[in-house]
């Protein structure tokens, strides 16, 4: 057997583990079911909220942890929530599920950053335009043009979330209203970020697409 046909058995063995690793880390952040302290921390956070807005968050929540999975070895992910950013903290402070959960989904620790978002009302940063572009690949939104809002960027703004984060794809309508961005503008590119424990990520959401795999990592 030639050394070329070795390695190419040897490639695909090894795109086919990949390939079963990612679908089972899938699986465990689809078959996720958040603590009740979760649930009860949103509550005491957000008391206008009803019990189906609660579970909206806490899905925003779930699709920010695909996100990171999408993004292995693409750079930093910032956060676009405050909502969801809330339920992420609240889902840290259960230290042993969290971990454990971070072990199996991402295979190490998912540090969290505050929650951030673009630079001003029309010029995003690097972070906040993977997060747009995963997000409408998740929800199968043309990023470029959207004709509604992923649920991530849609969630502050519909549940009137105080300093949460309002996006809108009609510019024109933002005003001078304090943390309302304009998503037209973030291109063909749609805030807290998150690293990777044990990455040597350079990446910043001013700076390059290279850094932290996963999106996942270290304060």
């Amino acid at each position: 057997m030639s050394w070329f046909l070795v390695l190419v058995i040897l490639g695909f063995a090894v795109g086919y583990y990949q390939w079963q690793l990612n679908q089972k880390r899938l699986l465990v952040i689809k078959n996720l079911r958040f603590d009740a302290s979760i649930t009860r921390r949103l509550a005491d956070k957000y008391p206008h909220l009803t019990s189906s807005q609660t579970q909206q968050i806490l899905e925003g929540l779930r699709d920010y942890f695909y996100m990171v999975l999408m993004a292995r070895g693409k750079g930093m992910l910032s956060m676009p929530s405050q909502a969801a950013d809330e339920a992420w903290h609240a889902f840290i402070l259960s230290t042993k599920a969290y971990n454990s959960f971070c072990q199996r989904a991402f295979g190490k620790f998912l540090h969290h950053h505050p929650a951030e978002t673009m630079t001003t009302q029309t010029q995003a940063s690097n972070g906040i335009k993977r997060t747009w572009n995963l997000a409408c690949r998740h929800e199968k939104i043309n990023a470029a043009n959207p004709q509604r809002l992923p649920r991530l960027f849609a969630l502050d703004g519909e549940f009137k979330i105080a300093n949460g984060f309002v996006y809108s794809l009609q510019c024109m309508a933002l005003g001078a209203a304090a943390n309302s961005y304009c998503a037209s503008n973030i291109g063909s590119g749609c805030g807290g970020g998150s690293s990777c424990s044990g990455d040597n990520s350079n990446d910043s959401d001013s700076g390059g697409d290279s850094g932290c795999g996963g999106g996942c990592g270290g304060d």
